[in-house]
């Protein structure tokens, strides 16, 4: 039994006496710990590292205090198991050398065995859930079909992924093939996560907010509804998709036990377009933790009050900033935990 369950209890939608909390990101770039493995091991090197990506997920529980880790990963790990070449460049990010760009493309891009490609992922999994000790519940996760299309297309970070669309729209059999592959892939790895121990599991589709709402229903949603529907009743699914509040409505009748949202939301349209009966987890904007501490406090019991305290995950509207203060990421959490009805 773990101990502090508020997070699964929230996904139940059960009554609370608080609502529980953790961050999108929390594992990482804003922690000083984190910094100085960074400047040991490379991107990669970190993921693949079972011991480095232990420690790195249970820093923030030890740190900062949430009330559920997320494991130390990056959604780009599953185009790397489906042959496609990922790297992570200092000051560029993610850099993919040969993008996909044609039909014959997608021919070459596998759906591999996951436990011979990702099988460091379930190591590290099996390693984090040891030295949590059942102290919180651990999520595991991965990108949208879209979302990873995205950058294996554009072959890296965009403002506006517009050669990804273009893609999809000049080659959509092809778009329709590369997607399916990744939902496969994502399939068969989230499930590998559930057998491996995760408590819970995140889908992040962090550009579906680049298509229109037709557009996101054929070449996101779908998609995203594959995955749920293949886990849902293994496990907890939540879907965040920045800038998607136009889809709340399909999202909250998906079978997802919670949805994100971003802090471009209001608590009450939030409510109202996910019809007021899911779980919603979000929505502080993650620039706002540059405010002073007290700011931050007052600020999250606003947001809570906002949302209500049951059926309801406090976090941020997207990844946390690496530079802000760790004493301004214990405030957000804090707050939560002092939060009084």
């Amino acid at each position: 039994m773990i101990k502090n369950d508020l997070f699964l209890k929230a996904l139940k939608g059960e009554t609370v006496e608080r609502p529980p909390v953790w961050m999108m990101r929390q594992a990482g770039r804003y922690l000083p710990d984190f910094m100085k493995l960074k400047e040991k091991y490379d991107f990669f090197t970190r993921c693949r590292t079972p011991e480095l990506a232990t420690e790195i997920t249970v820093m923030p529980i030890h740190q900062v205090g949430t009330d559920a880790a997320i494991l130390f990963s990056d959604i780009l790990v599953i185009p790397q198991a489906m042959n496609i070449e990922v790297e992570m460049k200092p000051g560029v990010g993610p850099w993919l050398p040969n993008p996909i760009r044609t039909a014959k493309d997608v021919d070459n891009v596998i759906v591999p065995d996951i436990d011979e490609t990702l099988g460091y992922v379930m190591d590290a999994i099996k390693l984090t859930k040891q030295e949590l000790n059942n102290e919180v519940p651990l999520i595991g996760f991965a990108g949208s079909p879209w979302t990873i299309l995205c950058y294996a297309v554009q072959g890296q970070g965009s403002k506006n992924f517009d050669i990804a669309k273009k893609f999809c729209f000049t080659n959509p059999v092809a778009a329709h093939q590369l997607l399916q592959k990744i939902t496969d892939t994502t399939i068969a790895y989230l499930k590998a996560k559930v057998a491996a121990g995760v408590d819970a599991v995140q889908i992040f589709d962090s550009w579906g907010g680049m298509l229109s709402p037709v557009d996101y229903q054929e070449f996101s949603w779908k998609y995203i509804q594959q995955i749920i529907d293949a886990l849902k009743d293994e496990i907890p699914v939540i879907a965040f998709g920045k800038g998607c509040w136009f889809a709340l409505h399909e999202m909250a009748n998906s079978g997802a036990s919670a949805l994100g949202v971003d802090w471009t939301l209001s608590a009450r349209n939030a409510r109202y377009l996910s019809g007021g009966r899911i779980t919603l987890q979000g929505n502080f904007d993650p620039a706002r933790l540059y405010s002073p501490p007290a700011e931050i406090k007052k600020m999250v019991t606003q947001m809570i009050n906002e949302f209500g305290k049951d059926q309801y995950i406090v976090n941020l509207g997207h990844g946390i900033l690496p530079d802000i203060p760790v004493e301004n990421a214990k405030a957000f959490v804090d707050a939560v935990k002092e939060y009084k009805t």
